[in-house]
């Protein structure tokens, strides 16, 4: 998106967005996090749970913006390809090399899936249906990924004529395709929170991004009004829809693709009105980390597992010296303190996307 088509407000949610993920991945400790800095445990919905259907939101908005103009030519897949390529790329180094580093993970415990691996295939098949079908397609299939998922796993035999469930167990369409496909290459022995049926489900998030983007440059008259409206509307048929297919994040459900769509975009909207249409100063240091999202996504968890492997003395290491060092003390209570090392952290994240927007460092992945 050049810099004269740029919506700030989509650049400002984006920074928001990227400082939630390392806000929520970077605790002084797991054993002691705040409830809402948790994924919900399997079916809910916590604020952590929308940091990443928000991020895939955005990028569907930049899809449109990015290939409005664009022509669905070899160069321009070519493009897609090789960005695409990319982001799986740094996805599988962060988990090949990170857990021993610089050694390459055995292949017995490699995961081959993950957040970046996850954005990657999704921008890759959202950007190419965007090039190639109009906006009354792109919803048509958008609808038919939400309820062809809620038919396979909540109506379809397994092969071995067990009956489907949504429930954590062997008989869920989700997690016995993982198994199967994946089978030790997964996050837990019995499943994967960015498996394969719940990367098809987010393409949908990412093309309700796409639409939403189509929203946004349409030169009309109360239009965040309209976006407050359509958010609404995602918000009330993805919560009646979790009646029959429950609000879980792990298999990337329909009715929370449908849920996290409508919070995405109300507080759009809310953002849109304040900084496109009052012009209010209002977030600046979030839409300068939102110019290097993903490299700053990608340092973040770079660093945080480096100081995870680095050792300090004997029975340490960078992270647990540090946070026992100058965050674990009598007065603080330990989630108040977990919680404030990630406060710094975010803060070192700002300050290095601030810096990189006043040199004018822009990393495109």
């Amino acid at each position: 998106m050049s810099a004269s088509q740029r919506i700030q407000s989509v650049d400002l949610l984006r920074g928001v967005t990227i400082v939630a993920m390392i806000l929520v991945n970077n605790p002084g400790t797991w054993s002691s996090v705040y409830a809402p800095l948790l994924h919900a445990e399997w079916h809910g919905l916590t604020p952590t749970d929308l940091v990443f259907p928000f991020f895939l939101f955005i990028v569907g908005i930049s899809i449109y913006y990015a290939y409005k103009n664009k022509k669905g030519n070899i160069q321009t897949y070519k493009k897609i390809g090789i960005r695409s390529l990319k982001l799986i790329a740094l996805g599988l180094f962060l988990r090949a090399f990170m857990p021993t580093f610089p050694f390459i993970q055995s292949w017995e415990s490699f995961r081959f899936m993950g957040v970046l691996q996850r954005i990657g295939i999704v921008f890759f098949i959202t950007a190419v249906l965007y090039l190639n079908y109009n906006w009354k397609v792109l919803l048509g299939i958008a609808l038919g990924i939400l309820l062809s998922y809620w038919l396979l796993l909540g109506f379809v035999p397994l092969p071995n004529g067990m009956a489907p469930s949504f429930d954590k167990v062997a008989n869920n369409w989700s997690m016995y395709i993982d198994s199967i496909v994946l089978g030790g290459h997964m996050w837990k022995p019995d499943y994967d929170p960015e498996g394969i049926l719940g990367t098809v489900s987010a393409i949908a998030t990412c093309l309700l991004g796409v639409l939403i983007g189509k929203v946004l440059d349409k030169p009309i008259e109360r239009k965040a009004s309209i976006l407050v409206a359509i958010g609404l509307l995602f918000l009330v048929v993805g919560y009646v829809f979790s009646l029959w297919f429950p609000i879980n994040k792990a298999l990337w459900s329909s009715s929370f693709v449908l849920v996290t769509a409508g919070y995405a975009t109300v507080i759009l909207a809310i953002i849109y009105y304040i900084v496109d249409v009052k012009h209010w100063h209002f977030g600046r240091v979030f839409k300068k980390v939102g110019m290097n999202a993903i490299t700053i996504y990608f340092l973040s968890g770079f660093i945080a597992k480096s100081f995870y492997l680095i050792p300090v003395g004997e029975h340490s290491n960078i992270h647990s010296w540090l946070y026992s060092t100058f965050f674990q003390y009598d007065f603080l209570e330990a989630k108040l303190a977990s919680l404030c090392y990630a406060l710094v952290v975010v803060l070192f994240y700002l300050a290095l996307g601030n810096y990189l927007y006043k040199k004018g460092i822009f990393i495109k992945v």
